[in-house]
C-alpha cells in the first residue's frame, strides 16, 4: 500500500524555522512529482511547492517562495521542506502529496495524513 507520512510538524516562533519530512513506502519514488499543500483551519487546501521527479524542476506558491525550499532524497525516499521566516499565517497542517504528472498544484494521487504547523505571533 501506498503511504506518505509527514513528520517534523510543531510550534515554533514567527521568524524561526522548521523542517518537514514525508517518507514515501509502496510507490516506486523516484518516478514521482512531489509536492506539499497546506490547509489553514477554516480554509481550504493550497498548493505550497513541488519538486519534479528529476530533482531540478520546482514550482512554489508566491506566499511562500523565497522563504520555503523543497528537497528530495531519492536514495531515502524522502521529500523535505525547509521552512525559514515563518509567519503567523503559515499556521496549517501540512500534506505531503506524489504524482506521476508533471505541473500539477491540485488533484495529486497519493496524499499523507498531515503533520501540524503552528506559528505564534
Amino acid at each position: 500500500q501506498v503511504q506518505l507520512v509527514e513528520s517534523g510538524g510543531g510550534l515554533v516562533q514567527a521568524g524561526g524555522s522548521l523542517r518537514l519530512s514525508c517518507a514515501a513506502s509502496g510507490l516506486t519514488f523516484s518516478i514521482y512529482n512531489m509536492a506539499w499543500f497546506r490547509q489553514a483551519p477554516g480554509k481550504e487546501r493550497e498548493f505550497v511547492a513541488a519538486i519534479h521527479r528529476d530533482g531540478g524542476t520546482f514550482n512554489y506558491a508566491g506566499s511562500v517562495k523565497g522563504r520555503f525550499t523543497i528537497s528530495r532524497v531519492n536514495a531515502k525516499n524522502t521529500v523535505y521542506l525547509q521552512m525559514s521566516r515563518l509567519k503567523p499565517e503559515d499556521t496549517a497542517v501540512y500534506y505531503c502529496a506524489a504524482d506521476l504528472r508533471d505541473g500539477l498544484t491540485k488533484d495529486y494521487l497519493y496524499w499523507g495524513q498531515g503533520t501540524k504547523v503552528t506559528v505564534s505571533s
